[in-house]
C-alpha cells in the first residue's frame, strides 16, 4: 500500500519507492516551500494531476545532464548566432510556468495545475526557483524553470513557441550553472529531447550520492545573471 504522509511527517527513504510505477514513493502532505525544499534535498519531486492527491517520486534510474556533457548541434549553434535570441533570468517567472502548464499537442491535460504553479511562484519569491527565458524581438518565445539548492539544479519543465527556443534557454542555463560551479542538472525522467542534448540516465544510488554533497554548499545570495554561451 502506498504510504500517505501527514503534514509534518518526513519523507520515507527514496530507496523504498515502488518499481511499478517506477519511483512512486508516497502521497499526501503539502506543497509548502519547506516541504518542497526537503523533497529536492532528498532526491524527491512532486508530480501529479489536479484530481489526484500530491504524489512524490524518486525514479531509478535518474535522468541527469552533466553540464560538461551538453551537446549543441550545428543547427542549434547556428540559431543561437543568427536568430536574434536573448536569454534572461527571472524576468518573467510566472509567465514561464504558465506557458509550461499549457497542454501539449500530444497531451490532453497538464500536471502543472494552479496549486503547483502557486507553490513554485512561492519558491521563486523565496529565492529558490529560477526561470531562464528566451526572448526574440521583445516576445517571450521559450523558456524553462527549476529549483536551485546549494550547487544542485533541478529542472522542472520547459516550453517553446519558436524553433529551438527552449533549447536556447537550456544552453543559457548550462553556461550560467558552469560559471557558478554547478556540475549537473536533475532532469528527473528520460525524454528524447533531453537525451539529444546530452542528458543520460544514472542509477538512483549514484544520483543521491552526488546530490548529498551538492545541496550542502552555502547558498549564494546575489541575483542570478545569465552567462551567454
Amino acid at each position: 500500500m502506498l504510504k500517505r504522509l501527514g503534514r509534518s511527517e518526513p519523507f520515507p527513504p527514496p530507496e523504498s519507492a515502488l518499481r511499478d510505477p517506477n519511483g512512486l514513493l508516497c502521497a499526501g502532505a503539502d506543497l509548502s516551500v519547506e516541504r518542497l525544499l526537503a523533497a529536492y534535498r532528498s532526491g524527491i519531486f512532486p508530480w501529479y494531476s489536479g484530481d489526484e492527491p500530491i504524489l512524490w517520486w524518486s525514479p531509478d534510474p535518474r535522468m541527469v545532464l552533466f553540464c560538461d556533457e551538453l551537446k549543441v548541434s550545428r543547427s542549434l549553434a547556428k540559431n543561437l548566432r543568427n536568430k536574434g535570441f536573448e536569454i534572461r533570468i527571472d524576468s518573467a517567472f510566472s509567465r514561464v510556468i504558465r506557458a509550461c502548464a499549457e497542454p501539449r499537442r500530444s497531451e490532453s491535460g497538464t500536471w502543472i495545475g494552479r496549486e503547483m504553479q502557486a507553490a513554485y511562484v512561492a519558491l521563486h519569491r523565496a529565492g529558490h526557483a529560477h526561470s531562464f527565458e528566451t526572448w526574440q524581438e521583445g516576445r517571450l518565445v521559450g523558456g524553462l524553470y527549476g529549483v536551485a539548492i546549494g550547487r544542485a539544479f533541478f529542472g522542472e519543465s520547459m516550453f517553446s513557441r519558436a524553433t529551438d527556443a527552449s533549447k536556447v534557454a537550456l544552453v543559457g542555463l548550462v553556461a550560467t550553472l558552469r560559471a557558478r560551479g554547478f556540475p549537473m542538472i536533475d532532469c528527473q525522467q528520460r525524454t528524447p529531447l533531453l537525451a539529444s542534448l546530452g542528458a543520460r540516465e544514472i542509477p538512483r544510488r549514484g544520483f543521491l550520492h552526488r546530490l548529498a554533497a551538492l545541496v550542502n554548499y552555502a547558498e549564494s545570495p546575489e541575483k542570478w545573471t545569465c552567462v551567454q554561451a
